[in-house]
């Protein structure tokens, strides 16, 4: 008489000989099986809140995967993406077509830009015994940082706040020393509202200063204003928040003075969904609508088309994905706004462009090994 075999001992035998084929991987090719895939990433100051919270969110949903980013700057994370030292980068202002050649002839493939979430700059400002909010009107933003107005009192900015007893004290002026995605927003929006600024200065990550004090990163920014009296500076809004600087509000292109929060913001970006280009590289500083916070911006996430390591490509593919659905129910804690649904839609499309190449050696192991030991995981939970 034949016996029929038990669930639980067929489960066992099929488990079995997954560890073994699992056991052969790892012996042939010296991988360890406990070792977490490493990636790396650095580059935006601005963004760099949102990645610490997104990893530590996302080492809970696969531990397998160990995600760094370093804070250093748009303009070195640009730096480091080209030469292939880190595998992704952050940066808030998309690189420009000189960068792109650059990035194509560095790595032989191209670079694509993924919008992660929105975010704004806002001027903050350290004025003993003035706690009102500040309103600026454009002028007066390009004529400060131009060194065109030097006085807290200036009719300029006078003007716009008629009941706020501003003092005669010498404005001091701050803005960051490092190549910064937050100075190309900034600039990019005084090019935008003065001739002048764009002839002077122009748009840049990093830009020859007319005026001012540096610091570096958005820390170095929020230190000096906060240690200087009678001190403005830029800086991104989660950082004015945190640090409980004040911020004022921006006359925009409607000629309404607007505050930087989740609406005014997720307002500037509606405007360019329609019109956004497939490389996803658009500028949303002064953009139109009533409601619209006027110096607004996406940060992006850089990635290389071509992804040798299949591991790897699966991994930063994952995290992509994982931003842009359920990371972004973390961004509005750290004062960031949501994406438009339209754009991730776009963007999901835009995955397929991560392409593998086919090396045939460790890297695709490595993809043969997670795949396993997934199934393997699995088995275990075939009941008894």
């Amino acid at each position: 008489m034949e016996r029929s075999v038990k669930p639980n001992l067929l489960s066992g035998i099929c488990l079995a000989a997954l560890m073994l084929i699992l056991g052969s991987l790892l012996l042939s090719r010296g991988i360890a099986l406990a070792d977490p895939l490493e990636i790396t990433g650095d580059g935006s100051t601005f963004a760099f809140p949102m990645y610490s919270k997104w990893i530590e969110e996302y080492q809970k949903h696969d531990p397998g995967v160990r995600i760094t980013y370093q804070s250093n700057g748009s303009g070195a994370g640009i730096h480091d993406i080209m030469l292939g030292t880190v595998d992704f980068a952050g940066t808030d202002g998309p690189l420009n077509k000189s960068q792109m050649l650059d990035f194509s002839t560095h790595r032989n493939c191209e670079v694509l830009h993924f919008p992660m979430a929105l975010g704004a700059d806002v001027p903050v400002y350290n004025i003993p015994g003035i706690i009102q909010e500040l309103q600026f009107t454009p002028e007066a933003l390009a004529g400060i940082y131009l060194g065109k107005i030097t006085k807290w009192n200036d009719a300029a900015i006078a003007k716009a706040n008629p009941d706020v007893p501003l003092p005669a004290n010498d404005i001091v002026v701050a803005h960051r020393q490092d190549g910064s995605g937050t100075t190309y927003v900034w600039t990019d929006y005084l090019s935008k509202i003065s001739p002048e600024w764009e002839e002077r200065a122009g748009t840049s990550i990093s830009v020859n200063w007319p005026v001012g004090l540096a610091g570096k990163g958005n820390d170095g920014v929020v230190q000096l204003v906060t240690r200087t009296p009678y001190s403005i500076g830029y800086t991104e809004l989660t950082y004015a928040v945190r640090k409980r600087l004040f911020y004022g509000s921006v006359e925009n292109s409607s000629g309404s003075f607007i505050k930087a929060d989740f609406s005014s913001v997720t307002d500037a970006a509606d405007g360019a969904v329609n019109s956004m280009p497939d490389d996803f590289r658009v500028s949303i500083t002064n953009a139109p609508g009533a409601q619209a916070y006027p110096i607004s911006t996406f940060t992006w996430m850089l990635v290389p088309s071509v992804i040798a390591d299949s591991a790897k490509r699966e991994a930063i593919i994952a995290f992509i994905r994982w931003g842009l659905t359920s990371g972004q129910d973390f961004l509005e804690d750290f004062s960031y706004a949501r994406l438009p649904s339209a754009v991730i839609a776009k963007e999901e499309k835009a995955i397929d462009g991560i392409k593998a190449s086919g090396d045939g050696g460790i890297a695709s192991d490595r993809a043969a090994v997670r795949a396993t030991a997934r199934i393997a995981a699995n088995a275990l939970q075939v009941p008894s």
